[in-house]
């Protein structure tokens, strides 16, 4: 593939994964002035907590086994209903444990524990039936899942909470509905009678699959750890009200985890495809410089809004989480550049690395936790996060060099971090009219700064539109 085309699949990839994933993660955020209003500080940060344990065991219950169907099933020679096949019965008999559990709930009347269980079950089917979809191309069907899925949560937020007042029972039942709808459509897209056959399981290939995604085991849990770990030190030192804030304000940076999300999905496909191939470092390199260069200026863009936007919509207590955001975003951004180096373990087939690297970050986390949210309370669990995923990603830069050698602007990456704090000083610093001014010519800087990336799109939106004139 030529060069431009290389950079023109990476983007028209984004573009589609875009168009599945923006609804679905701008809906939380605007949905928020909904959440706050129907549910307490305390109810949301439970509801919370069950998401983020649900993300932390689904790789253990399922063995990570759908990290694999994306890597293995995209080597040119790979049997993928071979794949699919062995990937579902590994899925399969971790859920039969979990219906035992979930059995157990029921007897015990444990909302919260029936929940958790019931989300793992659903999300470990359509984790693998999704992961599927995108490894064999169907990335058009896999973006309307998305679309799909941010139909039914706002429809049936807005029937659960606003109309029956269910309270966080409705929020859960909310999430459960929605996975059921996803499963359906892909279970019809795929059409599984055709793709999944019991001939097909093979246990020293499913044992082949899982030496790659066991390592990933671990190494997920240690990405919880460094994401989530902070959400329980603050339930520990300051309370489920506090959690509740903290949830908001995380929710804020959706719209930067966003732009990663898109990018990440389709990076991850480039990344493999282009592994064996010719400048690769390259190729790595420049996509990283215009890469970062996006997520610096989108800090900058939310941080101009944040503090006039939380205040105007959000009710009573969870006003004040506009001040927790920074920090967060700054943690989005490294924990986003630790992902793009994270490829090179997957391109690499190397995902021992992948751990070695990301339980360094995990483990400097849980320290910086215990040592700094008893002091500063909520900024220091932003601080701790935002600090760790920053070590981490140096730690990757110099650890996956053996793999990809990507070359950094150092300038670059300095001017941008000290106009995001000089931004932070402002925003605590100023207010009203004067806070505007100074935020907006912090932008403006920023723009300046990154003019590479305005005028790689600036030359990409004249190249379209000249080619539509042309037609």
């Amino acid at each position: 593939m030529s060069q431009n085309g290389k950079y023109k699949k990476l983007l028209g990839n984004s573009v589609i994964f875009a168009i599945g994933n923006l609804g679905s993660k701008l809906i939380s955020f605007i949905m928020l002035p909904l959440y706050t209003y129907k549910l307490t500080t305390e109810q949301y940060g439970t509801a919370d907590l069950i998401s983020t344990t649900v993300t932390l065991l689904l790789p253990v219950v399922t063995l990570s086994v759908f990290e694999s169907v994306l890597r293995f099933a995209m080597d040119s020679e790979s049997n993928k209903n071979k794949i699919f096949s062995n990937s579902l019965a590994v899925t399969f008999f971790g859920n039969i444990f979990l219906f035992v559990l979930l059995l157990i709930s029921i007897f015990l009347d444990n909302r919260n524990l029936f929940f958790l269980l019931l989300l793992l079950m659903l999300q470990s089917v359509q984790s693998l039936l999704s992961q599927y979809a995108k490894a064999i191309g169907l990335l058009k069907e896999y973006a309307f899942n998305g679309i799909l899925m941010t139909i039914v949560t706002s429809l049936m937020n807005i029937l659960l909470l606003l109309i029956f007042d269910y309270g966080i029972t409705g929020y859960l039942i909310s999430i459960v509905i929605t996975y059921v709808v996803s499963i359906l459509f892909f279970s019809f897209k795929l059409d599984l009678r055709t793709i999944f056959n019991k001939n097909y399981i093979d246990y020293h290939y499913m044992k082949k699959m899982l030496v790659y995604s066991i390592p990933l085991i671990p190494n997920s849990i240690a990405i919880w750890f460094t994401n989530m770990v902070s959400r329980y030190f603050i339930l520990f030192f300051l309370g489920a009200s506090a959690n509740g804030i903290f949830a908001v304000a995380n929710k804020i940076p959706v719209l930067l985890t966003t732009l990663h999300s898109l990018f990440y999905q389709s990076w991850q496909l480039s990344a493999i495809e282009e592994y064996e191939q010719e400048g690769k470092s390259q190729f790595y390199t420049n996509v990283f410089s215009l890469y970062s260069q996006l997520l610096f200026l989108g800090i900058t863009s939310i941080l101009v809004i944040v503090k006039p936007i939380i205040e105007f919509t959000m009710s009573g207590d969870f006003s004040i989480a506009w001040r927790y955001v920074p920090f967060l975003l700054l943690t989005v951004a490294y924990s986003s550049f630790s992902s793009f180096l994270g490829t090179n373990y997957i391109a690499a087939k190397a995902t021992k690395g992948a751990l070695y690297t990301t339980s360094i970050g995990a483990v400097m986390n849980i320290c910086l936790n215990l040592f700094l949210i008893p002091k500063l309370g909520l900024y220091g669990a932003g601080l701790s996060s935002s600090i760790s995923f920053f070590v981490l990603w140096l730690i990757r830069v110099k650890h996956t060099k053996k793999y990809i050698h990507i070359q950094l602007n150092i300038k670059n990456l300095i001017l941008n971090n000290l106009l995001i704090f000089i931004q932070i000083i402002i925003l605590f610093m100023l207010s009203g009219w004067t806070l505007l001014v100074g935020e907006i010519l912090m932008f403006i800087i920023s723009v300046f700064v990154n003019k590479n990336l305005v005028l790689s799109i600036f030359n990409l939106v004249k190249e379209m539109i000249l080619k539509k004139r042309v037609k």
